[in-house]
């Protein structure tokens, strides 16, 4: 089915972002969201259909606009691979400080979500495999041995200061981090 994104179903859309990233996606009912949305519980199941339909799209909404964020910042970085993994941590730390300051979504849904027959499940991993892929490229244009691995090894380092960050836990967790994925890049 596809979503034929009116007012109404942008509104219900923004007020289950919001809730879902501040109170966790089973702790909201479609009557709260409703609400917030200023909608009907009707207009929301006739525009989504299902909550998991409506998680599905706020975790996409939610991966498209990091990816962008990302996007910008690697156009702005410098050409080397150096300059292009220190701009993935400062890019992370700039949207951590704007829109995350409960940490990652995609975390914070897998927590609560971790069948893989659901259908927000793929959204989820998808989203890591994509950074994942970043990290592979710059890894690659490093030239280093085992891309991949050093890659896997840099991803580590960036969930880590992503779930600190979230938890307020430790000192300038993305920097930190920088330096010691630099470190592995060579």
């Amino acid at each position: 089915m596809a979503i034929d994104w009116t007012p109404k179903a942008q509104a219900v859309l923004t007020a289950a972002s919001e809730l879902f990233y501040e109170r966790g996606i089973h702790a909201v009912g479609v009557d709260v969201i409703a609400a917030k949305a200023g909608v009907t519980k009707k207009t929301l199941y006739d525009r989504f259909g299902s909550k998991e339909r409506l998680v599905v799209e706020y975790l996409s909404a939610r991966d498209a606009r990091w990816r962008e964020f990302l996007g910008e910042w690697l156009e702005k970085a410098g050409a080397t691979p150096r300059d292009r993994l220190v701009a993935v941590f400062d890019a992370s730390e700039a949207w951590a400080k704007k829109y995350g300051g409960k940490g990652c979504s995609m975390i914070n849904a897998h927590a609560e979500i971790s069948d893989p027959a659901h259908p927000a499940y793929a959204v989820m991993t998808e989203s890591k495999r994509w950074l994942l892929g970043v990290l592979v490229e710059v890894a690659e244009s490093a030239r280093v041995p085992e891309p991949r691995k050093v890659a896997e090894q840099i991803m580590l380092l960036h969930e880590g200061a992503i779930v600190m960050a979230g938890m307020q836990v430790g000192e300038n967790v993305f920097a930190r981090a920088a330096e010691t994925a630099v470190v592995l890049l060579g």
